[in-house]
């Protein structure tokens, strides 16, 4: 069956329940502590941070990351649908869709709010040096938007569905360059001996599909939970399925990443920091990157039982845990590891040369990225009052004939 003969009867929450009400007031409360925690830091200075001259990306930068690839990720069940002609992924399309949109925000938020200096984002708007990739990430997030946006007018306007697949295949492309474009961020600093490597591109966008995964996953689960929309077994069976594909994927980059840094001599220290005596860094990696966010999860997901929703949606949360991980393991980590500014040769000053960096995120940054993603959430949340982005039926039953929509669950 084809993509453009699936009619689906679509829904709005009704949202007049005490919880659906107490669950907005909760987030706009922790947006709020975002907010007003990025207005201390502006305020304030770096002073009220874990940030300093060595680490310069702090805590926020790993949510907005997080968020951002999350956002390109998240996207794939409606790629899956429209352009791959999956029929059964159809359904949850324009909800795929509107966590790829929600999520960036949040990830732009804390990305926007970290600056400093909020205003000075107009300069970076509109003057370029198109020989820094962070320009051309001006492009990517906002062109990204764009066709997000223009693929749900094609999901919702029942004329405009025919071609919904030739702007599918744009969003699909467009997420792959972002996310590209995300990890020659890293993969472009060869300053650093953690981000010389431009095996982090292609890793980026597999930890972008392992993450959205997850994160579909646990949202769709909790708005099943509490509504009438229910995720079918095979839907959820083939989205356990992709989990623990992309997971592996993720986990095979890593070591051929570690491997060849192994590999290359001036990269060697840095390597036995990260995997033997870097203390925070190497728990994060090994107990919670490895051990909690992949081997669990894939023991989770390819037992027998497996199927059962309540464990797939805790080896989605167990993947969710280890990607703030391996972000901060990638993100601090790699600037806490001293730069080497003449290869071989032992350098000393007062500068702390040759010193492993100390960084403790504060409480300020935690609540800016814990703010990013209150704000998607709460997008989200009211967006799927107002407007009919869930199906209002199990997604196993498709619709012979073209069907209104807009009826309240």
């Amino acid at each position: 069956m084809t993509t453009q003969s699936v009619n689906i009867r679509y829904a709005n929450i009704r949202g007049s329940s005490t919880g659906y009400f107490v669950w907005i007031v909760i987030l706009i409360l922790v947006s709020a502590a975002g907010l007003l925690a990025a207005h201390t830091m502006e305020s304030q200075g770096h002073v009220v941070t874990g940030m300093n001259n060595q680490v310069v990306w702090g805590m926020p930068h790993v949510f907005a990351i997080f968020l951002i690839l999350t956002a390109s990720g998240v996207l794939n069940v409606a790629s899956v649908g429209s352009v791959f002609g999956k029929a059964e992924y159809k359904p949850f399309g324009r909800l795929s869709a509107l966590l790829a949109v929600t999520f960036l925000i949040g990830g732009l938020m804390v990305l926007v709010l970290d600056l400093g200096r909020p205003d000075r984002l107009i300069v970076a708007m509109t003057t370029y040096n198109f020989k820094s990739i962070f320009a051309w990430n001006i492009f990517l997030y906002t062109g990204f938007m764009v066709v997000v946006v223009v693929y749900l007018w094609m999901m919702f306007e029942r004329r405009m569905q025919v071609y919904s697949r030739m702007v599918g295949i744009a969003a699909l492309t467009w997420r792959f360059i972002l996310t590209t474009g995300t990890g020659s961020i890293f993969g472009f600093l060869v300053a650093r001996q953690a981000y010389d490597a431009a095996i982090l591109a292609p890793m980026f966008i597999l930890m972008s599909l392992s993450f959205g995964t997850a994160l579909f996953i646990l949202v769709s689960g909790a708005i099943s939970r509490f509504t009438e929309m229910m995720v079918p077994d095979a839907m959820m069976e083939r989205l356990k399925r992709l989990l623990g594909l992309f997971v592996m994927a993720v986990v095979y980059f890593v070591i051929v990443y570690h491997l060849a840094n192994l590999y290359i001599v001036e990269h060697q220290d840095f390597e036995k920091f990260v995997l033997l005596d870097g203390g925070v860094y190497t728990l994060l990696f090994w107990g919670v990157q490895i051990l909690i966010g992949t081997i669990i999860p894939l023991v989770l997901v390819y037992l027998k039982k497996s199927a059962q929703r309540s464990i797939v949606h805790l080896a989605a949360a167990l993947v969710i845990i280890g990607s703030f991980a391996q972000l901060y393991v990638l993100i601090i980590g790699g600037q806490a590891y001293p730069m080497s500014l003449f290869p071989g040769k032992q350098v000393s000053s007062s500068f702390y040369d040759g010193v492993i960096a100390s960084y403790i995120p504060s409480m300020p940054e935690v609540l800016l990225g814990i703010g990013g993603v209150s704000t998607a959430l709460l997008i989200t949340t009211i967006a799927i009052r107002i407007l009919p982005f869930l199906p209002e039926r199990d997604a196993d039953h498709i619709d012979a004939e073209p069907s209104a929509s807009g009826e309240s669950v």
